[in-house]
């Protein structure tokens, strides 16, 4: 079996500072995060950025260069951009970073969906930012926007205009047809990544079953043409992840995505996850991919290509 690609992805736009003092938020502590995960094993680093006063995610070029060059001088990982940004910004925002950076990898999120992210507000009963309430409660009546003019809007210019390869983030089994469909038109060109994704409220919940049966249905779709890897909401993240790496498939950790190590144990740091997941990942008897495996497998540009 190929070696494992493991992504880390250190800060995300979906938890807030309240909910661990271990979440990244400064461009200081993102490139530590970023740079310690790639020494731990992490080939790719999936990136967004926060406002660094108050934590909230922030779409401005210029604190993604704040911590791009730094991470790029101290390691060899892949640095993947978010075009996800964050909740409730526009799809021009959300691709402010990716177009100002043109870095190998960017994120994209193949299908608009309900992205309900309000329940973890009910476990906290003081705030360090106002802000962190009302930005969970939001998503009660909120639709994670990505329609096909979107889909294709990016894909072209991020893509196309810049040689980017991306990170097709994929909630639900439509997801997958979504993007065989941009496939269709001749818009992207393989390898492609799909990264399956569960445990989102209003995705596809994190059953095992489900994991299987999207695996199933993107080796139809896609053939031989496509890696895929798998990360998982909160407490299914590193189930989730084993279970990939058993399949054969590759996998993402990162507090963006779970802020624990273990049941009731905070992350102390993203490699923490990282190092986690390569020892389990190694006891099954397989290897972890290195960024260079990892690059030549999904077909990017290359690190001298970007603008960071």
């Amino acid at each position: 079996m190929r070696p494992v690609i493991i992504t880390c992805a250190p800060t995300g736009g979906i938890h807030t500072p309240t909910m661990s003092e271990h979440l990244p938020i400064t461009p200081d502590e993102i490139a530590q995060a970023s740079i310690e995960a790639a020494e731990a094993g992490a080939a790719i680093i999936h990136l967004h950025a926060r406002n660094p006063a108050t934590g909230q995610p922030d779409p401005r070029p210029e604190l993604f260069q704040q911590f791009l060059p730094r991470i790029a001088a101290a390691c060899d990982a892949v640095v993947n951009v978010s075009t996800g940004g964050g909740l409730g910004m526009t799809r021009e925002e959300r691709l402010r970073a990716a177009v100002a950076t043109s870095p190998e990898m960017a994120s994209l999120n193949v299908g608009s969906m309900n992205f309900g992210i309000f329940p973890m507000a009910a476990k906290y009963s003081s705030w360090k930012y106002d802000w962190e309430p009302q930005f969970l409660e939001m998503t009660r009546d909120f639709i994670f926007r990505n329609t096909f003019a979107d889909l294709e809007y990016v894909v072209k210019e991020l893509g196309q205009g810049h040689g980017t390869k991306f990170e097709f983030e994929c909630y639900d089994l439509g997801h997958l047809y979504n993007l065989a469909w941009l496939i269709d038109q001749g818009w992207i060109e393989p390898p492609f990544f799909v990264q399956l994704v569960f445990g989102v409220l209003g995705g596809v919940g994190a059953d095992l079953d489900n994991l299987q049966h999207l695996h199933t249905i993107a080796d139809k779709l896609f053939g031989v043409d496509y890696e895929w890897s798998v990360l998982a909401a909160g407490r299914h993240q590193m189930p989730f992840a084993t279970s990939a790496a058993m399949l054969g498939g590759n996998l993402r950790v990162g507090l963006e995505d779970s802020l624990y190590l273990g049941p009731g144990e905070l992350a102390a740091s993203n490699a923490a996850q990282v190092r986690k997941i390569r020892g389990i990942v190694e006891s099954l008897g397989h290897r972890i991919a290195t960024p260079a495996e990892a690059r030549e497998r999904l077909g990017l540009k290359g690190a001298d290509r970007v603008r960071f």
